[in-house]
């Protein structure tokens, strides 16, 4: 069964899929469907869940490490597999995380999206209930297990660094060179590369300390249950036109309009909330306005602008006081 499951997982990160259908997300292969074909999508700690942030349990894990993340990296490859939009990194080394609930170090293998029809859902994870209209995953396997398709075979294989976006008025620029890629990738299975060097951490939003975590699984076939979730809680903001471009990707039946899955159950799982020890030192909260200011002395190198977003550092303040009760 591992080796069945291993070689599915392969093909869907080197995307040499065939042009027969595997699985998708409407009729007879949508996800009611999947695991009737892949028994593990049938397991009971499965992804994606609902957060309920009145059941999380507060902790204080140690710092995440992000390794080569506000590197310039060159080679970069955008593709449509036929079920999302994947951003690999052919140059070594590959950037690589530890820390936080990770026992070891987890290198890159492949980032991908999953959107919605409209802007008002299209996220797989949900926050208390809260559907976000895009979602971004960021894979990576174990270094000990040398590959992704040897790490899938162990329950601690892979970590999934997950981002949500939210909408703004203000267009993203770092978003700029992956937008123009997905006029050229429209068609499934067709790639391109990146004509300008990529960083991850442009991408991505300033607040990387925060954020949820749990066991669980891939959130497409073979459905294995070897992922250590990380859903970081602030957003990505982009413009509407920036997530529509998402809505124009094709697989064989015509453009991906929706891919991502329902939620599935929680069962017997703990969702953990990492708080961070400095917030009070870099946040001023001042008692009678509903904003927070951040000091610039904390920015880290390589981030936009546009992923600060005042109102949801009032949220989690709002959050921390009621875990505290």
């Amino acid at each position: 069964m591992q080796v069945v499951a291993a070689t599915i997982f392969v093909f869907a990160l080197l995307q040499e899929l065939t042009h027969g259908e595997e699985f998708g997300y409407d009729g007879s292969i949508g996800p009611e469907y999947w695991g009737e074909r892949y028994r593990e999508c049938a397991g009971k700690h499965q992804s994606p869940i609902n957060i309920n942030v009145l059941r999380v349990k507060q902790v204080t894990l140690p710092d995440l490490v992000l390794v080569g993340f506000d590197d310039s990296i060159d080679d970069v490859h955008v593709t449509n597999n036929g079920h999302t939009v994947l951003i690999e990194v052919k140059n070594e080394p590959h950037p690589r995380v530890r820390g936080g609930p990770l026992d070891g170090d987890y290198v890159f293998s492949q980032m991908h999206f999953h959107w919605g029809d409209n802007d008002t859902f299209g996220s797989e994870d949900k926050i208390n209930h809260r559907s976000f209209p895009m979602e971004l995953h960021m894979v990576f396997f174990k270094e000990e297990y040398g590959s992704a398709v040897e790490a899938v075979k162990h329950s601690d294989g892979l970590t999934v660094l997950a981002f949500f976006y939210e909408l703004d008025r203000h267009q993203h620029p770092a978003y700029d060179e992956i937008t123009l890629a997905l006029v050229n990738v429209t068609e499934p299975h067709t790639s391109v590369v990146m004509s300008h060097p990529f960083s991850f951490l442009n991408i991505l939003p300033y607040d990387l300390k925060r954020y949820f975590t749990y066991k669980g699984s891939l959130t497409t076939p073979p459905c294995s249950e070897v992922v250590l979730w990380l859903d970081f809680e602030q957003p990505i903001r982009l413009t509407h036109e920036q997530i529509e471009a998402f809505r124009e990707i094709r697989s064989s039946h015509g453009k991906i309009t929706h891919n991502f899955r329902p939620i599935q159950p929680i069962g017997d799982r703990v969702v953990y909330y990492n708080i961070d020890n400095n917030y009070y030192v870099y946040n001023e909260i001042e008692e009678h306005e509903e904003t927070t200011t951040l000091r610039p002395s904390r920015r880290k190198k390589g981030n936009d602008a546009h992923s600060l977003v005042p109102t949801v550092y009032t949220i989690s303040f709002t959050l921390m006081m009621l875990f505290s009760l």
